[in-house]
């Protein structure tokens, strides 16, 4: 393995084993608000903290945005993207659905993505033009040869600005499940919504208003599965927008379409 792949998943490890011994001290744990329903815990800070001492004892030169801390300078060609717990609000509320998820970027293309669950011990990897893997077993996007019947997942717009996208999200919820899915699915994981594309259990995903930490793991992990991902538009400015449609090549195109007609930009 890759030293710097086997880097991100010692450290995701390492992360994921603090915050699951974390989840049986919820009580007792220091938590803030940083805006309307947006929490952070020190389990967060901790979590990013060391994922961050780990990478820089090995890779010194290596740029590190967090979530919590945002930039760590460098002077390298690489930068890594970190969620140190995605689903804080899941984890808070003793829902086991959360995940790390870090991405490693050179001269701005991501070319590795580590997203690990430590409730399922469930640890997705991918390196850019080796495939995506679930503990080490190949991942494919699901089969699913038409848009009538996909199970897709989304997240719903729930605090500050991304309030203003409610009449968007409710049109594409009309347009998608009324017209075309079996159902949509919304776990309170981007990191994870986007690994279960590349595993098939989902074929499709969007969401508004991210941040590269949410979507920045998951996205190589759903192209090395043979799916496609792109912003509302149709490029690949979601990193920047935080806009983005991830999904199975028969679901992407009607899906993005829907999608786009969807939302005012």
């Amino acid at each position: 393995m890759n030293s710097i792949l086997a880097t991100a998943v010692e450290a995701a490890r390492t992360a994921g084993a603090f915050i699951l011994d974390g989840s049986s001290r919820i009580d007792s744990l220091d938590i803030e608000q940083k805006s309307l329903h947006d929490y952070v815990s020190e389990i967060d800070r901790e979590s990013e903290k060391l994922i961050t001492s780990l990478v820089k004892e090995r890779f010194p030169d290596h740029q590190i945005l967090g979530e919590e801390y945002g930039v760590t300078e460098g002077h390298s060609d690489f930068k890594w993207i970190i969620d140190p717990l995605d689903g804080t609000t899941n984890f808070l509320r003793g829902i086991a659905h959360y995940a790390v998820s870090i991405a490693i970027a050179e001269e701005g293309q991501i070319r590795y993505g580590v997203i690990y669950d430590p409730v399922k011990q469930e640890l997705f990897t991918a390196s850019r033009g080796e495939g995506a893997f679930l503990n080490d077993k190949r991942l494919s996007v699901s089969g699913i040869e038409k848009f009538d019947g996909a199970l897709l997942a989304t997240g719903v717009p729930f605090s500050g600005k991304l309030l203003a996208e409610v009449g968007s999200f409710s049109n594409a919820m009309e347009a998608l499940l009324a017209q075309h899915t079996s159902g949509i699915r919304r776990l309170g994981s981007a990191a994870l919504d986007l690994a279960y594309v590349a595993a098939g259990r989902y074929d499709g995903y969007w969401e508004a208003s991210l941040k590269p930490w949410d979507i920045a793991g998951g996205i190589l992990l759903v192209e090395e599965a043979g799916g496609l991902v792109a912003d509302f538009k149709g490029n690949e400015n979601y990193l920047e927008s935080g806009d983005i449609v991830a999904a199975t090549p028969a679901v992407f195109g009607p899906m993005s379409e829907c999608v786009k007609k969807s939302y005012v930009r």
